[in-house]
């Protein structure tokens, strides 16, 4: 593993969601959805993800993210760069403090046919909690509606 990206060495591995995690925004119904998440490596200074939803109940395939997750040598400082299948792209830049990945969008860019309301700021925060499970918090902003939580979701390390 490249040593850039030792302090994320926590995070390596397949997730499970262990139940349900929940959406919800003004804009749409709330939901329930199982995550796949797989992180890993290939010796540079960076980790590459993929992310997988499908729906509690139809089980449908949902929202798809995958990308890289970068650190500036040296420093606590970590970027985030996602591709969504819904057309968004974005970088979110923030903080790595123990096991707490703290980020919040610092561009966001979508194709140009993209569904309205327009998303204009994601927070997202990764926390290995105590009980070794990994929680994943996303809070979102539109056109139409202030900053706040959207997803809320945990994860077994099945890999």
């Amino acid at each position: 593993m490249n040593p850039t990206i030792l302090p994320l060495d926590w995070l390596l591995g397949t997730w499970q969601s262990d139940e349900p995690g929940e959406g919800c925004f003004p804009t749409i119904k709330p939901f329930r959805y199982f995550e796949t998440l797989q992180f890993s490596h290939v010796g540079q200074p960076v980790v590459n993800f993929s992310f997988n939803a499908f729906h509690a109940d139809s089980k449908k395939p949902l929202h798809r993210e995958c990308g890289f997750i970068r650190m500036q040598p040296g420093t606590n400082k970590v970027a985030f760069i996602v591709a969504q299948n819904s057309g968004l792209v974005e970088i979110e830049e923030g903080e790595l403090t123990g096991q707490q990945l703290n980020l919040r969008s610092h561009a966001i860019a979508r194709i140009s046919f993209a569904k309205e309301p327009h998303v204009k700021e994601i927070s997202r925060v990764f926390q290995l909690r105590a009980d070794g499970k990994l929680e994943q918090r996303v809070s979102m902003a539109t056109d139409t509606q202030p900053l706040m939580e959207h997803l809320r979701i945990t994860y077994i390390r099945s890999s």
